[in-house]
């Protein structure tokens, strides 16, 4: 073979092998199971949390919460119809008819894009809902159509134009939050507020317990004092361990929680930063706190291992994915006697999984 030809095929072959080494840096990578790492349990009553760190963290100080939203005014939530289809930002809203239970409508003014979790509680309108999934909100939004699912049975009737939120306290229990996410069934969450609107009820004063039973709203009944009494004396004493915690591992990237109640593991909520973690964790360690409080503890306790293997299995027999191109992918993933739920930011500089939530069946 002349020499020159086959130099020429050296050089290609250098040049091909190096190509196929080097791969272009990503704006962000999926965290893997594998790198989440469970550290020893906080627990209290029959409420066990497990605290869980990931070997890498992402950038969020983008993200805008619904609380935050809501409180600056730059989030507005309104009954579907509230507004007219095609309103465009900082356009006057125009009330018409069309309300809809399981429907509102939610324009995104900030300069933020919003993130908004299933289970999140917002109080008005016609009836208080909850979110019925983790979804993206891009930046200065136009009006998006929000499934959402009642959490107030016995009311049609507006309190107020606008959704508000009652901050530390408005995410509904695992219990509830399930109903929404997996069966997507309004008569189903419905019927789970009662159970744990009538369990609550038989857990206070009778004064309270009255006005526990006159109220068909979940976020009442979380509001009543005596109701907040026993919810606080199992979710303080975690919160103020773990946040303490979150101090001590902010530099090992405290992330998220694997939750189990009474010696059985039922959740983990995982996030892409400690400082994501950090703005839900006030209601979320409420809203597991609202269900231990019911929940007979039999001193069963679950085993660091067993939190551990079971962040470890994230893999499924099916996967449902729906998308927003460029702005958000949400998977199911359905399991042996499990569903995970991945939250994907696709904006630009992102491409990680904001949240993650698993549940036992």
């Amino acid at each position: 073979m002349n020499s020159k030809v086959v130099f020429a095929f050296v050089v290609v072959l250098v040049i091909g092998l190096a190509f196929a080494a080097w791969r272009p840096a990503e704006a962000g990578t999926m965290t893997s199971s594998s790198d989440y790492k469970v550290l020893e349990p906080i627990r209290h009553g029959s409420l066990t949390v497990f605290p869980v760190v990931a070997a890498k963290s992402y950038n969020t100080g983008e993200f805008l919460t619904l609380d935050e939203g809501l409180r600056s005014g730059e989030v507005l939530v309104t009954e579907s119809g509230g507004l007219r289809p095609l309103m465009r930002r900082r356009m006057h809203p125009v009330p018409v008819d069309g309300a809809q239970v399981n429907r509102l409508v939610l324009v995104n003014n900030s300069k933020r894009p919003l993130i908004l979790l299933a289970g999140e509680i917002v109080t008005g309108g016609k009836q208080d809902r909850v979110i019925g999934k983790d979804r993206i909100v891009p930046a200065e939004s136009d009006p998006i159509d929000l499934s959402v699912f009642c959490v107030e049975p016995g009311r049609w009737v507006a309190t107020s134009g606008k959704f508000g939120s009652i901050g530390a306290l408005a995410m509904v229990s695992p219990k509830v939050r399930a109903k929404a996410m997996v069966d997507k069934d309004q008569a189903k969450v419905w019927s789970e507020v009662r159970n744990s609107q009538a369990a609550m009820g038989g857990l206070v004063p009778a004064p309270a317990a009255r006005e526990v039973a006159e109220t068909s709203s979940y976020a009442r009944v979380m509001q009543n004092s005596e109701v907040q009494k026993k919810v606080d004396s199992v979710a303080e004493p975690i919160r103020r361990d773990y946040e303490s915690l979150i101090k001590q591992l902010r530099d090992r990237n405290a992330v998220g929680v694997v939750v189990a109640m009474n010696g059985q593991i039922i959740w983990a909520d995982i996030f892409a930063s400690t400082n994501l973690l950090e703005k839900y964790w006030p209601k979320l360690i409420r809203s597991y706190a609202a269900e231990a409080v019911v929940t007979r503890a039999e001193g069963a306790e679950v085993s660091r291992k067993a939190a551990q293997d079971f962040l470890a299995d994230m893999e499924g027999k099916r996967e449902t994915v729906e998308s927003e191109p460029g702005i958000y992918r949400h998977t199911q993933i359905t399991g042996d006697e499990f569903k995970v739920f991945e939250l994907t930011s696709l904006l630009p500089k992102t491409g990680f999984d904001v949240h993650i939530a698993k549940m036992v069946e």
